[in-house]
């Protein structure tokens, strides 16, 4: 579970899929963090303080991708159920005016939610993230596959008990620039290997995991009429700055901005800066 006391006090929410925790701190327009695959609220605790600070409140759930600590056996961890998901929880909470704030797994799923239901939803912030035909790119691309292998996962929590394979490629080492603290790594990666409910929602999300899903929300970009922030790492490994470009060309009020000293997780490397970008961008766009 996302436990940094910079995230502010914990809550839980019941949604048609099953309960949601997530942090809750500052006052204003909301600003709604969706982070991606076997991480969790820890990956924003750098972001937040400073957004919450100058009047938003920072909502920053744990999303049942692999790093939570509330099974949810009975919720659909389709991509599109997951989009739906967080539709859910802005409609359940009643949240107005809403800017989204994803990265990795989480930019895809919101990619998806963009074409499914924009209501609540003003503004976007992308960070780096799956998109197009890359869900998921290399050298992630044959999780969907292993995931159906009975027992792969548990093996795979189980060598990241080691610090150093932590940093491996297919592990941590493509996403951060530099090593994430000791304390932050367990959290996003303890719930995996501890319980087998976790494993087994996990396991059916990434079995879920298809570009058919990326490329059909991308036939509909030219629709999404609310700004776009692309707050991209220009050294990143993963999502290339090839994925930044093409959002940036094919959302018709996208704006692309690059983040130096970076890999994917910006949250990570240069959090002070991401949030500075995030409040810029709500500044320029703020409702009426």
């Amino acid at each position: 579970m996302g436990n940094s006391t910079a995230l502010g006090p914990l809550y839980d929410v019941a949604l048609p899929g099953g309960h949601i925790r997530y942090h809750d701190v500052g006052a204003g327009a909301p600003v709604v963090f969706v982070h991606g695959l076997l991480v969790n609220a820890d990956l924003w605790r750098g972001v937040v303080p400073p957004v919450a600070a100058i009047g938003h409140r920072c909502l920053v759930p744990d999303w049942p991708l692999g790093a939570h600590s509330v099974p949810v056996p009975d919720a659909d961890l389709s991509p599109t159920g997951l989009a739906d998901l967080i539709a859910d929880f802005l409609s359940v909470l009643d949240l107005r005016d809403v800017t989204l704030v994803a990265n990795d797994t989480g930019g895809a799923i919101t990619q998806i939610l963009l074409t499914r239901n924009r209501d609540r939803i003003a503004r976007v912030v992308l960070t780096d993230c799956d998109a197009y035909d890359k869900f998921f790119p290399q050298p992630f691309t044959a999780l969907p596959q292993l995931a159906a292998v009975p027992g792969v996962l548990r093996v795979m929590a189980e060598l990241m008990r080691f610090r150093p394979a932590q940093r491996l490629p297919i592990a941590l080492g493509l996403m951060t620039k530099r090593p994430i603290p000791p304390e932050v790594a367990d959290s996003y990666l303890l719930p995996t290997r501890r319980s087998a409910a976790i494993r087994a929602d996990l396991r059916r999300m990434l079995r879920g995991v298809h570009k058919r899903y990326t490329l059909a929300a991308a036939e509909h970009f030219a629709e999404v009429d609310i700004p776009v922030l692309l707050a991209w790492a220009r050294e990143d490994k993963v999502f290339g700055p090839e994925f930044a470009k093409r959002l940036a060309a094919d959302l018709p009020r996208a704006e692309l901005r690059w983040i130096d000293d970076s890999y994917a997780f910006s949250a990570e490397d240069r959090p002070e800066l991401l949030a500075e970008m995030i409040v810029e961008f709500t500044r320029q766009h703020a409702a009426p």
